[in-house]
């Protein structure tokens, strides 16, 4: 955990954990393992970070991986966007998700991917992606999951493999 110590707020230091190679080497297999037999097509990740973990997931699966952009106004572009509002984050701020509507289709099998997940607001956000390209959610893997409702945590299909509420 960091933060400055005039801050109430601390933050997972994730960029630390891509320097050692024994989690590199690791991670991807780990938050892919509840999600083999689920016949995923697509990774799906957050920038900046969670660009990292799909990366590595999608790798394992064997299947493709699209980035999700994270953008405060429209993308102009001649492709096709398709955007969805998140609730408010922990910093209390309504985050506009967008994906080139080709990268998801209708019969991809998605699953997101991301380190840490903190309201559930985003990937409430990329769940709903999904559902407006008429593609399938499968679920939600993440390294850390500090989301207080439960309802959040299951209507995500969320896994996680450290329980960010033990972790002082």
């Amino acid at each position: 955990m960091v933060g400055d110590r005039s801050r109430w707020q601390k933050f997972f230091d994730t960029d630390s954990w891509w320097r050692d190679p024994t989690v590199v080497a690791a991670i991807g297999a780990a938050l892919a393992d509840p999600f083999r037999e689920t016949r995923a097509t697509l990774v799906v990740s957050p920038a900046s970070s969670g660009i990292v973990l799909g990366s590595l997931v999608a790798r394992e699966l064997g299947i493709g991986f699209a980035v999700i952009k994270k953008e405060e106004g429209s993308v102009v572009d001649s492709d096709t966007w398709i955007s969805a509002t998140t609730p408010p984050d922990y910093r209390d701020r309504h985050l506009t998700m967008t994906i080139r509507k080709r990268m998801l289709r209708p019969a991809d099998r998605v699953l997101a991917v991301d380190d840490v997940a903190d309201t559930g607001g985003q990937l409430t956000a990329i769940k709903r992606l999904v559902e407006i390209a008429e593609a399938e959610w499968i679920g939600a893997s993440v390294a850390v999951d500090t989301i207080e409702l439960q309802a959040t945590r299951r209507a995500l299909g969320l896994r996680s493999l450290i329980n960010g509420r033990e972790i002082d």
